[in-house]
């Protein structure tokens, strides 16, 4: 499996961005009802067995195939897909997943229309993604939301969209602070932005290498002090320019989106 810093894992991950994934995860399973649950994005499977119970089957998918083998060996269903081009049927799925994806996608647009078209019409979706405007600078956040963009464009494919916020408390909030702190003096380095006049990939490239040379040095931090964990984050109604992560539920798909999305008409 490729290691660019950008996938949650144990050891080479900061505490806090771990526990703040895995409180997404503890929020999409306390809505989940039975059925197929499709966690797309799935990486190593590590998150996406904790949705398991209540005889709910579970399918992983993610875009690397290295990544998807290593899911299966850890005991997932897992294929290797793209998460705007599913191989599953219409209508075929309960619930899906996609958790820190949609932000990745140059359109949006067609991985929110391909999560309608296979989710079941009593399903629900949850789509959790970065606040927009308490991100930090990363060049594989490609498409950021806030709370009324996020919703209006699920609302093109779901009849029924509630957009909460997941955020953290005091603790969890001066860790971030502390991380956009570093990235903004990281990027004052930059004094003329040649970063940004780099080939994107070459600038991929360098935020990777930054990320998987600082993130094990903040997790060996976190593991000296008491590690921040998911029960420091809680779901709110409220949002505001700080809330860390949007929470979206999206339910009942938009038939006449799907038909669209099939190429037929009527």
């Amino acid at each position: 499996m490729k290691l660019t810093g950008e996938r949650p894992l144990e050891g080479r991950t900061p505490s806090a961005l771990l526990a703040l994934h895995d409180a997404g995860y503890r929020e999409v399973l306390a809505r989940l009802g039975g059925g197929l649950v499709v966690d797309v994005g799935c990486g190593t499977g590590d998150a996406t067995r904790r949705l398991a119970g209540d005889g709910r089957r579970l399918l992983g998918v993610d875009y690397d195939a290295a990544t998807a083998a290593l899911a299966r060996r850890n005991g997932l269903a897992a294929v290797t897909a793209d998460g705007a081009v599913l191989p599953l049927r219409t209508r075929s799925v309960d619930h899906v997943c996609s958790s820190h994806l949609i932000e990745h996608f140059v359109r949006p647009e067609d991985h929110v229309a391909e999560v309608s078209r296979v989710l079941r019409v009593g399903g629900s979706a949850f789509f959790v993604t970065p606040n927009a405007p308490a991100d930090v600078e990363n060049p594989f956040h490609v498409s950021l939301f806030e709370p009324r963009p996020l919703a209006a464009l699920l609302a093109r494919y779901f009849d029924e969209v509630e957009v909460l916020g997941l955020d953290g408390d005091a603790v969890v909030k001066a860790d971030f602070a502390r991380r956009r702190l570093l990235a903004a003096r990281l990027a004052r380095v930059d004094r003329f932005g040649l970063r940004h006049r780099l080939p994107r990939h070459r600038y991929v490239q360098l935020h990777a290498l930054a990320r998987r040379t600082v993130y094990p040095l903040l997790a060996l931090r976190t593991r000296r002090d008491a590690p921040i964990t998911a029960d420091r984050f809680a779901i709110s109604p409220s949002i505001d320019a700080d809330t860390l992560v949007l929470f979206a539920v999206a339910r009942r798909p938009r038939t006449r989106a799907v038909a669209r999305r099939d190429g037929r008409t009527g």
